[in-house]
């Protein structure tokens, strides 16, 4: 049993427009370093990496585009996220396939890619609010292993799968 998600990782191209961001240290917030920056389509929690895998092989995944922004935006207070629209059919499919692994899915689905975590009563980074727009065809999913420690958690690709390119959009 592993903690897992299956998430989209950024482009280049997104990872440079990420990396403009103004992330300054202050007390109580802690940003994502940039080899964290990931798109969730679905949070399993413990599960075996086998069954994940095997229950996304042969999947007919739908193309998509991913849009980011328009602007850094507080999500349940307690993290500084970028809004993703563009994969909600990506993670439907991908919850079909995964709703009888890990933990049930709870919530409606909210793309986003999260910049920073913050403890309770930390003053907002002066980021939030900041416009932020970027544009990313998928490529692929993967299936990722979260391991936590202290300073945050760390994330290892296991298995990732082909999403197809719309023939229309080329």
């Amino acid at each position: 049993m592993a903690r897992l998600f299956i998430g989209i990782w950024p482009d280049e191209a997104v990872v440079e427009a990420l990396t403009a961001i103004h992330r300054k240290d202050q007390r109580g917030v802690r940003f994502v370093p940039p080899e964290s920056w990931h798109i969730t389509l679905r949070f399993l929690g413990e599960a075996d990496p086998d069954v994940a895998i095997g229950a996304l092989e042969g999947t007919a995944l739908p193309p998509a585009t991913a849009r980011l922004g328009p602007a850094i935006d507080v999500k349940a207070e307690r993290a500084l996220v970028i809004p993703v629209e563009g994969v909600d059919e990506l993670a439907t499919v991908v919850r079909e396939r995964t709703r009888d692994i890990g933990q049930p899915a709870r919530r409606r689905f909210f793309g986003h890619l999260t910049v920073a975590r913050l403890k309770k009563h930390a003053d907002m980074p002066r980021c939030l609010g900041q416009l932020f727009s970027a544009e990313m065809v998928v490529d692929e999913i993967a299936v990722i292993e979260s391991r936590l420690h202290p300073d945050g958690a760390r994330y290892q690709t296991l298995h990732t799968f082909p999403v197809p390119r719309d023939p229309i959009a080329g």
